[in-house]
């Protein structure tokens, strides 16, 4: 009788009514993280648009053109790591300007590269001053959402990934053709300036009375208490004691490189393996990706629905990570084997909506798992492990396809690596203590 009280108890503590005004307020928040995520990623599909012209300019051979296209991933994984730690410590708002403001002067700077080391060198300055956007997002949405609602905006902002994906091979290509490469660059580096003005003007932390509001008494004592209990845990790299951590950057891992096989070598798997123009390509290439941003908010979607059937946040959360990458696994591990065009296409787009239905979730896992105070360093290391795979994935595939002269391995590895990351959130991740 008691355990049926207590839940009664639990229940209506969570049922908090947002006010239309203060709820307004926190979604345009998120709507301009989106808008911010959109331009991170046109800012890194810039390169892969212009690839061919750039290296016709400056005179570089496909291996110098594949190592300039990577040189935004390592340092961009790697710079995850303390950029969790800052946003933590400075809060958003901060860190998001000073990120934003760098990003888009590296983005400008490529567009006055005389060299190609220069070059090289302003593409390991954009993946450093990238990485605090996503573990800022996540700040925000962790201050301003509850925890039976923070799915939906997490995935929201996830989205941006998506949309970009889909349109820069037609807005770039587009941009190049009528302003050139370099005049494209610096647009795209203008347009993240206008977004850091609009942040620095109108984001600001919820005051004590507004995230009374939000969360309610049981959700801010439960946060409290975790936090308390963490408070010689005040580093990110004290997290990397726990298993819970090991198995969010393996998970990651997994995941992660199958995506970006997806963005580095889908086109040239159309045009090499499935004889498409390059025309038909990019209207073909752009079918995935589409389908991607329906994955992202589906899975948050999920995820947030469970919890306010009553499931426990972590589990609501593994749902679509794990479903997802099986899911997944199993639409791209076919492909080899299948003589069909539309079936190649139909299972290419399932495949990457199924790998995005745990591109929101992952983080808003970050916030399940981690204390408040620690929130963007956990989440940040997970990326950390995300982006390992992702800055792999292009080299690993380009290995297999130059030495076998086909893509059956690539799919096949990325399938394992799936199933991988699926059994690592699914059975070796823990509730935390």
């Amino acid at each position: 009788m008691n355990q049926i009280e207590n839940s009664q108890n639990i229940a209506e503590a969570k049922e908090v009514n947002v006010p239309k005004k203060l709820n307004k307020l926190r979604w345009t928040f998120v709507i301009l993280l989106l808008i911010g995520a959109i331009v991170n990623y046109l800012d890194r599909a810039n390169l892969s648009v212009a690839n061919t012209t750039i290296a016709s300019e400056f005179g570089l051979s496909s291996t110098q053109m594949g190592l300039l296209l990577s040189a935004f991933l390592w340092p961009y994984a790697i710079a995850n790591l303390p950029s969790g730690w800052l946003v933590d410590k400075f809060g958003p708002k901060k860190m998001f300007s000073w990120a934003s403001g760098l990003w888009s002067t590296a983005t400008i700077l490529c567009s006055f590269a005389t060299s190609y080391s220069i070059f090289y060198m302003a593409r390991v300055f954009l993946g450093i001053a990238e990485s605090p956007f996503f573990t800022a997002g996540l700040k925000v949405n962790q201050r301003w959402f509850s925890d039976e609602e923070r799915g939906v905006p997490v995935s929201v902002i996830n989205t941006g990934s998506q949309i970009a994906n889909a349109l820069a091979p037609p807005l770039l290509t587009l941009l190049m053709l009528t302003l050139g490469w370099k005049g494209m660059f610096v647009l795209i580096g203008v347009l993240g300036y206008v977004v850091l003005i609009v942040w620095a003007k109108l984001y600001r932390d919820p005051t004590s009375e507004e995230t009374l509001t939000i969360k309610g008494a049981l959700e801010l004592a439960a946060e409290d208490k975790r936090a308390k209990s963490s408070e010689k845990q005040a580093s990110w790299g004290e997290l990397f004691k726990f298993k819970n951590t090991w198995f969010m950057i393996i998970g990651n891992f997994g995941i992660m490189f199958t995506i970006w096989v997806y963005l580095t070598w889908l086109p040239a798997y159309l045009v090499k393996a499935r004889g498409f123009s390059l025309k038909e390509m990019g209207a073909v290439a752009s079918l995935p990706y589409i389908c991607g941003i329906v994955g992202v908010l589906l899975g948050g979607f999920i995820s947030d629905r469970l919890i306010k059937k009553g499931v426990q946040n972590i589990t609501a959360r593994k749902v679509p990570i794990v479903g997802g990458a099986i899911l997944a696994a199993a639409s791209v591990a076919p492909l080899p084997f299948i003589s069909s065009t539309v079936v190649s296409i139909v299972l290419l787009s399932l495949g990457y909506f199924a790998s995005q239905l745990p591109s929101g979730v992952i983080w808003t896992l970050a916030s399940d798992v981690a204390p408040s105070n620690q929130v963007a360093s956990l989440g940040a290391i997970q990326n950390f492990g995300g982006f390992l795979g992702a800055a792999l994935a292009p080299i690993v595939a380009g290995y297999i396809i130059d030495t076998t002269g086909n893509f059956n391995y690539v799919f096949l590895v990325g399938a394992g690596l799936l199933i991988l990351g699926a059994i690592s959130y699914g059975v070796f991740l823990k509730k935390a203590k």
